[in-house]
């Protein structure tokens, strides 16, 4: 008897509204007592969203406030730039 295939779960990129794989976006997590920051594990405590590995979605969540409203919560200027050096200094992709 064959093996079932796996189901791969998949998620909205909260900028640019694309279903994709999990495994491919990146998870900004807000715990209750702290600022928005990338959650490397996907396991992190606290309300989570999903973006995709682009500074450009990241740039159209903030500016159509689709993150903030998707984690329920203020997010000030200074935590998207903190945000957007997390992104940068991810290892890129591979293309491919």
């Amino acid at each position: 008897m064959p093996a079932k295939p796996r189901k791969i779960p998949m998620r909205m990129c909260v900028g640019c509204r694309e279903m994709k794989p999990k495994a491919q976006l990146l998870r900004v997590v807000k715990p209750q007592d702290g600022d928005a920051h990338i959650d490397r594990t996907g396991k992190a405590q606290g309300r989570g969203a999903y973006v995709c590995g682009q500074i450009e979605c990241l740039r159209k969540a903030q500016k159509s406030r689709a993150l903030e409203r998707a984690l329920d919560a203020r997010i000030e200027a200074d935590v998207f730039a903190q945000l957007e050096a997390q992104i940068e200094a991810l290892p890129a992709p591979d293309e491919g």
